[in-house]
């Protein structure tokens, strides 16, 4: 197909901008999807699609979880002929969730990621969307479907670690974010609740260390990241009863509020987040921006 000329690009990029405020999340990607057509992605509109794939991908998720809920409640009932209804209708979401992730996995092995400049800022993004599509499968996957599933996530987040390690600092909201969703992957779909919090941790203390790198125009991103690491290490600790870790992570992370009065006013506690689906309590990974 050919590539979109550059006052329609222009176009389809603004057309995405009025989807997004219209909440017409299928449009918005079919407008970025057009968009990717042509040269690399800008920063702004790597960024439009992955919020119109997050929001269409989003809305599935949560059906997903809602319905898959109500399923075991009425199996706890002896309800069968519900039981029946719910699995065909679970059955309909998963296909739509299946055709999602598809359709962007597709878009990032075939144009997105071949297309990324060396620079490790966009490889890492595309890795770590590619993680993301996979772990996404590999919720409701179940059997072989889901290990796949599974082992392209791990693959695709290790190339990704491997490349933020060696080219971004430790306080770029990208590797943040990347290590965010990483240890929501070991936690609820490796079930690695070990490894899960020493993810999280090393990305928040080395973070943490190199607090006086943190530039102006990341300076929200990164910390909002960082108050979700802290969130999920919280909770994972405790839910472990690791009460070293916990006291370490509530010492540090005083230490880091006292970093950020100094120099900041710190992020609003009340900021909306995206939570994962884990039982009674999420944990949370990025929120997009």
């Amino acid at each position: 197909m050919a590539a979109a000329s550059s006052s329609s690009r222009e176009e389809f990029v603004y057309l995405a901008k009025l989807a997004e405020q219209a909440e017409r999340y299928e449009e918005m990607v079919e407008f970025m999807e057009k968009v990717a057509e042509g040269v690399e992605l800008s920063v702004e509109e790597r960024n439009l699609l992955s919020v119109a794939y997050k929001n269409v991908i989003g809305a599935r998720r949560a059906s997903w979880r809602i319905i898959s809920s109500i399923e075991q409640k009425e199996e706890s009932r002896g309800n069968d002929d519900h039981v029946t209804t719910i699995r065909d209708y679970r059955s309909k979401i998963e296909s739509e969730l299946s055709k999602i992730c598809d359709g962007i996995l597709k878009l990032l092995d075939s144009r997105l990621i071949p297309a990324s400049s060396a620079n490790g800022d966009s490889k890492v993004f595309y890795l770590k969307m590619k993680g993301d599509y996979h772990r996404y499968l590999a919720e409701f996957k179940t059997a072989q479907d889901r290990k796949d599933a599974a082992e392209h996530t791990l693959t695709a987040y290790k190339a990704a670690q491997d490349i933020a390690t060696s080219d971004l600092p430790p306080t770029h909201p990208i590797r943040l974010g990347l290590a965010l969703n990483f240890s929501v992957f070991y936690y609820e779909i490796l079930n690695s609740p070990d490894r899960a919090c020493s993810l999280a941790k090393q990305a928040f203390d080395e973070a943490i260390a190199e607090l006086d790198t943190l530039g102006e125009e990341s300076y929200k991103d990164s910390t909002l990241i960082m108050q979700l690491l802290r969130d999920n290490l919280t909770l994972w600790t405790s839910d472990m009863q690791n009460y070293p870790m916990f006291t370490h992570i509530v010492m540090t992370w005083l230490r880091f509020c006292m970093m950020i009065m100094i120099s900041h006013v710190l992020p609003d506690e009340g900021t909306e987040e995206i939570k994962e689906a884990a039982a009674t309590k999420p944990a949370q990974e990025e929120k997009e921006t």
